[in-house]
């Protein structure tokens, strides 16, 4: 795909590297939140994919707040810890940016033009929507297609981000012995995985608003999606860190503590009614609100399916309480559902922790770009 190469950095990392085509075999890794999350998938043919292996490993609090890296040294160790949990030789990985560290922007620019044109085209924009100067963000662009409506143009996404927020994360990974490869975002790596999804709505989702809802440890991010574009986007102050919160002050807990019950269970008898019900009562709610806000701020009055991600997608009953509040059919996300399992993967484990993994998911199918 086309370069700018005079406005990025180096190999080591840009988002040169978020459309580059035909990558080297990789792993996907998501550093979120809460959590460093990395996937290896390979191929089997006929678009057929295996997980070989998969690994999640706890961050330290407050190493990573709101998308930014703030304990290099903690964020390292802790992708070093992972990668010798997975087990794999492979250590080029595609990573992601937050959301909320790029600036995305469609343009339209005449059909026909040849990607020196295009790059001219791109620069001149990036210089209305860009609240930098050009020498403090690595920029790029995908040619998405003939533009709706206009047959004499094409749509351009426009991506960019301060360099400091990439090099960042080209850093701790090349601190913990891994090679970045790809840099991608959040975003664009969970509609990659999401293509996996699709498939199970009537006429493969075509003409359908889709809505999938991420609830991370603090935000809920939701994005709607209409024949493979992003339609709406909204960011919401509630995750599961929430529920973290409260079984820590309802049983005593410390807070790693909390977290492995939640995951793994053992609380007392009173946990679902005092704790995990009013919990997702109150998911529901939020679902339901940013529903609101994409009907009333678009032109459209109806999301015909959500598709629940995060975390927290995997408590018990999260899909029944979205779905009863919100009367939209509600699913789980698994975008591993109709793929081989390595004898290294246990199906119980994968399919608990799959809404989880949507990001790293879309990133370790990098690897097979043409």
């Amino acid at each position: 795909m086309p370069i700018l190469k005079d406005k990025f950095s180096s190999a080591t990392g840009g988002l040169e590297r978020m459309f580059q085509s035909k990558a080297p075999p990789l792993i996907g890794v998501d550093i979120s939140t809460s959590a460093v999350k990395m996937v290896e998938l390979s191929d089997r043919g006929n678009h057929m994919y295996q997980v070989e292996r998969y690994a999640i490993e706890p961050l330290p609090r407050d190493s990573v707040v709101e998308g930014n890296i703030n304990n290099l040294d903690a964020v390292s160790e802790t992708l070093r810890r992972c990668h010798a949990k997975l087990g794999s030789s492979i250590r080029t990985v595609a990573i992601a940016l937050p959301n909320a560290a790029v600036i995305t922007k469609k343009i339209m620019v005449p059909a026909g033009l040849t990607e020196d044109e295009i790059e001219v085209q791109v620069e001149t924009e990036a210089n209305q929507y860009i609240p930098f100067a050009l020498d403090e963000v690595n920029l790029d662009f995908h040619v998405l297609g003939p533009a709706p409506g206009s047959p004499d143009d094409v749509e351009v996404m426009i991506a960019a981000s301060r360099k400091e927020k990439i090099e960042d994360r080209v850093a701790v990974s090349e601190v913990a012995g891994l090679k970045p490869s790809v840099v991608d975002v959040d975003l664009f790596a969970a509609q990659s995985a999401f293509e996996l999804i699709e498939a199970q709505f009537s006429d493969r989702g075509k003409d359908q608003n889709i809505a999938i809802v991420d609830v991370g440890a603090t935000f809920t991010n939701v994005n709607v999606l209409r024949n493979g574009q992003s339609i709406y986007l909204r960011e919401q102050p509630f995750g599961g860190a929430q529920l973290t919160q409260e079984i820590q002050d309802k049983f005593g807990l410390s807070r790693e503590e909390a977290e492995v019950a939640k995951r793994a269970g053992g609380l007392p008898d009173n946990y679902e009614t005092d704790a995990l019900n009013p919990f997702l009562e109150t998911f529901g709610l939020e679902v339901a609100r940013a529903l609101q806000f994409f009907f009333t701020s678009t032109q459209f009055n109806q999301v015909h399916h959500i598709v629940l991600s995060g975390g927290c997608a995997a408590l018990p009953g999260a899909d029944a309480a979205v779905a009863k509040r919100t009367q939209v059919n509600t699913v789980i996300a698994n975008p591993f559902a109709n793929m081989a399992l390595s004898s290294k993967v246990r199906p119980k484990n994968l399919a608990q922790d799959a809404p989880s993994l949507m990001v790293a998911c879309g990133l370790a199918l990098r690897r097979f770009d043409s």
